[in-house]
């Protein structure tokens, strides 16, 4: 399954602005909705095709909301991600997946609120971390207002900080070092993306 994730801008509730909103809370109606990390949305979609198609759905809100719009694809990855424009392009048959991993961004993750069970269960990762916030989801779904109330850091335990912008050489991507954590997230981009 292709997984989309949204995260949201530093200044915004994205699960309460989308979800209080009839076009998008449609949109995203038949997925189960899942929060990885602090102040994200993430569904899992049929192929790479039906997540753009999602991306662009939601585009309006995408662009007042979002920060970030990312993809996981199986057949690229099932570790790293692709930015939308990427996405975009792979669906398009612009680019091949063993093409999409030279230009990427890393970013650290970092732990907030509340021990998360992946943190006391290290192998379980974001499926795990993301099914402990299921209930809240699922509540947030039915009543939106009542998200706004939320903290997201109460109800996940990551959040994405400060990216790196690195090349690949040689199939190996240089180590995170502007901060001291414990784990990252590679986002794989368009060469016009990258910026060293």
């Amino acid at each position: 399954m292709t997984r989309v994730c949204l995260i949201g801008k530093t200044d915004v509730n994205l699960q309460y602005e989308l979800l209080s909103r009839e076009t998008a809370r449609e949109a995203l109606a038949t997925y189960d909705l899942r929060r990885p990390f602090e102040n994200s949305i993430a569904v899992r979609t049929v192929s790479v095709g039906a997540a753009v198609s999602l991306l662009n759905d939601l585009n309006w809100y995408l662009i007042r909301f979002v920060d970030e719009a990312l993809v996981q694809e199986p057949s690229v990855s099932d570790e790293e991600w692709l930015s939308r424009s990427l996405a975009r392009r792979l669906r398009n048959g612009e680019v091949e997946p063993r093409e999409t991993g030279e230009f990427c961004k890393i970013y650290g993750l970092e732990r907030v609120g509340p021990e998360s069970d992946a943190e006391t269960n290290p192998d379980s990762d974001s499926d795990a971390d993301t099914n402990a916030n299921a209930n809240a989801d699922q509540d947030a779904e039915s009543n939106p207002a009542n998200e706004s109330d939320r903290s997201p850091a109460a109800v996940t335990g990551r959040r994405l900080v400060e990216p790196l912008y690195v090349r690949r050489t040689d199939g190996d991507l240089p180590e995170y070092d502007l901060r001291d954590v414990e784990e990252t997230l590679v986002v794989r981009l368009t060469e016009n993306e990258y910026a060293p």
